[in-house]
C-alpha cells in the first residue's frame, strides 16, 4: 500500500510503509516538510494567481499554436481583415480536426476570447491585443441556412464602435490566419478558440462525444499530431520514458501519449493555471501508481488536488498534461505550443524547444 504525504494541496507518492501502517505522526511530519523543501526548491515559473503574459497569449508575438491547422500564418493585417470590418454572412466551415468552425463572409474563421466578461457581455481585448485580434463589427451581420440568428448579438466597445456577438460572446479575427479557413488562433495562451456553431469553443461537442483513451476525464479529443517518437507505443507502464528522435527522452502515460508543462503553472505552491476551455485543449494527467514506472524516478511523483476536486499528476512539483491534438503514441504536437507548453523529460524538467 503506497501512503501519501499531504501538504498544501499536494501529496507525495512512492513512499511505502512495512505491511500498509501509517507512519507516526513525527515521521508524517518530517516527509512533509522534506516535500515541501523539495517543491519549493523548483524553478518556480509564474507567481500563483498571476495573469498569463499578455503578449503572449494574445500571440502579438506570433505564436499559433500548434496541432490545429498551419502555424505561421501572415502578419498583422495580412489574411484576416482588421480594423473592426464587417462581418458579412456567417457560415460554417468543417475543419478536419475541430470539426464545425464558425466563419465570417470571406471564410475567416471567428475565435472567442475566455478573459471577456459574459454578464453581461464584454471585451477585454484592446490595445495590442485588438491588433493581434481584430474585433469583428456587428454592422450587417447575418447568417447562412441553418445556423440560428438569434444567436447574435453586439456590444459596444471602449472606443464606441459596435462589436458581434455570438451566444452572448464578443467574437474577433486572428491577425495570423492568412487563408480562409485557417484556425492558428485556436488554442493560443489556453484562452482563445475558434468559435463553433453555438458560439461554444469549437471542437467541445465532438470531444465529449468520443470515447477516451484512459483520461482522467475519460474523454478524448481530435487535432493535428506532431512527429511521433520512434518506437512509440502503448507500453501499459504508468509511466515509461521514449526516444523522440528530435526532443530526445521524454515522458509518456499508459496509452504512450507525450506529457506536457505548462509554464503557466507554478511548482510551489503547486498550482494549475489551466482551467476553463483550457482544459477543452490540454487535459490532466491522472495520478498513477509509483510502482508502476518504468524509466521515472518514484521520488518525483506527486499529486495535485485541482480546484474541481479531481487530482492530478505532477512531476517534479509540476502538473503535467496529455494534449488533445496528439491522435497517436508518441506524437508531439503540443510541444513549445505558444511557447509554453513543452514535452516532460524523465527528470520533470523542459524539454528542448526544438
Amino acid at each position: 500500500m503506497i501512503a501519501s504525504e499531504e501538504t498544501a494541496g499536494s501529496r507525495r507518492l512512492g513512499h511505502r510503509f512495512p505491511n500498509g501502517r501509517r507512519a507516526g505522526a513525527a515521521a508524517l511530519a518530517a516527509a512533509a516538510l522534506l516535500l515541501t523543501a523539495a517543491c519549493a526548491d523548483r524553478d518556480r515559473g509564474a507567481p500563483a494567481g498571476s495573469a498569463v503574459d499578455l503578449d503572449t497569449a494574445y500571440g502579438v508575438d506570433g505564436f499559433a499554436g500548434e496541432g490545429y491547422g498551419d502555424t505561421g500564418g501572415g502578419a498583422a493585417g495580412d489574411g484576416a481583415d482588421g480594423g473592426n470590418s464587417p462581418a458579412g454572412q456567417l457560415a460554417l466551415h468543417e475543419d478536419p480536426e475541430l470539426g464545425a468552425v464558425l466563419t465570417d463572409g470571406e471564410g475567416f474563421t471567428l475565435y472567442r476570447f475566455e478573459e471577456d466578461g459574459t454578464d453581461p457581455a464584454q471585451s477585454l481585448c484592446v490595445g495590442a491585443c485588438a491588433s493581434a485580434w481584430p474585433p469583428v463589427s456587428a454592422a450587417d451581420a447575418t447568417v447562412a441556412d441553418g445556423l440560428d440568428v438569434s444567436l447574435l448579438g453586439e456590444v459596444i466597445r471602449q472606443d464606441g464602435t459596435s462589436q458581434l456577438t455570438v451566444g452572448g460572446r464578443p467574437v474577433y479575427r486572428y491577425s495570423q490566419d492568412a487563408l480562409p479557413g485557417d484556425v492558428n488562433g485556436h488554442g493560443v495562451g489556453g484562452t482563445w478558440y475558434a468559435v463553433g456553431p453555438e458560439g461554444e469553443p469549437a471542437g467541445r461537442a465532438r470531444n465529449a462525444g468520443l470515447a477516451g483513451q484512459g483520461g482522467q476525464d475519460g474523454q478524448d479529443g481530435q487535432g493535428g499530431a506532431g512527429e511521433a517518437a520512434a518506437g512509440a507505443q502503448a507500453t501499459g507502464a504508468a509511466l515509461s520514458v521514449v526516444q523522440d528522435p528530435v526532443l530526445g527522452p521524454i515522458v509518456a502515460d499508459a496509452q504512450g501519449r507525450t506529457l506536457y508543462r505548462f509554464t503557466q503553472d507554478t511548482a510551489w505552491p503547486m498550482v494549475s493555471h489551466c482551467t476553463g476551455a483550457c482544459l477543452d485543449v490540454w487535459k490532466p494527467a491522472a495520478p498513477v501508481d509509483a510502482a508502476g514506472l518504468d524509466g521515472v524516478d518514484p521520488e518525483l511523483i506527486s499529486v495535485l488536488d485541482r480546484p474541481d476536486g479531481t487530482e492530478q499528476l505532477a512531476i517534479d512539483c509540476w502538473p503535467v498534461y496529455w494534449y488533445t491534438g496528439d491522435t497517436s503514441p508518441g506524437d508531439t504536437g503540443g510541444h513549445n505550443a505558444q511557447g509554453m507548453w513543452f514535452a516532460v523529460t524523465p527528470e520533470g524538467k523542459k524539454a528542448p524547444a526544438a
